[in-house]
């Protein structure tokens, strides 16, 4: 299960071009933790589309990797009445990274995606029931991603 392990974190820039942050840029100065207002995410993962390599010598069409697609992400969100931080935050246009560690912060764990995106547009989601006020804020991957980075070390 992963409710109330996996974080996120919106960060506006990563210094090293591996797109890794230091354990500095995932303080909270320079890091949003939205973990606790997500209530909902799709996305957030690599497809790649083989490609087909038929031949004269059989019936098998082969294949080989083609070309990596990032599946279209989206963070849905609850929404505060008091504040707007995240609306703010994550505002159509909005460039910077979204990092999530999948095992929860733990030191040297490699479970650390780091994705660069873009903020294509956000959502507000009405409803006449008993439900929560939420939006849901949808990103354009807009670099490659970084899987299974070693989350740093304290300082």
């Amino acid at each position: 299960m992963r409710r109330g392990i996996t974080k996120f974190y919106f960060l506006k820039a990563i210094a090293d071009t591996g797109n890794v942050p230091t354990r500095t840029e995932l303080a909270a100065a320079n890091a949003t933790d939205l973990s606790g207002s997500i209530s909902d995410v799709a996305g957030w993962s690599l497809a790649n589309s083989p490609i087909d390599t038929p031949d004269m010598g059989s019936t098998l069409t082969t294949n080989i990797p083609g070309e990596d697609k990032a599946d279209s992400s989206s963070l849905t969100f609850y929404e505060d009445q008091a504040q707007e931080t995240i609306e703010t935050l994550l505002s159509k246009g909005v460039v910077g990274y979204i990092v999530i560690m999948r095992k929860g912060d733990v030191e040297a764990s490699k479970s650390m995606d780091i994705f660069p995106v873009r903020v294509a547009g956000r959502a507000p989601a009405y409803s006449a029931g008993n439900d929560p006020a939420k939006f849901t804020v949808t990103f354009a991957i807009s670099g490659q991603p970084t899987l299974d980075a070693a989350i740093p070390a304290a300082v």
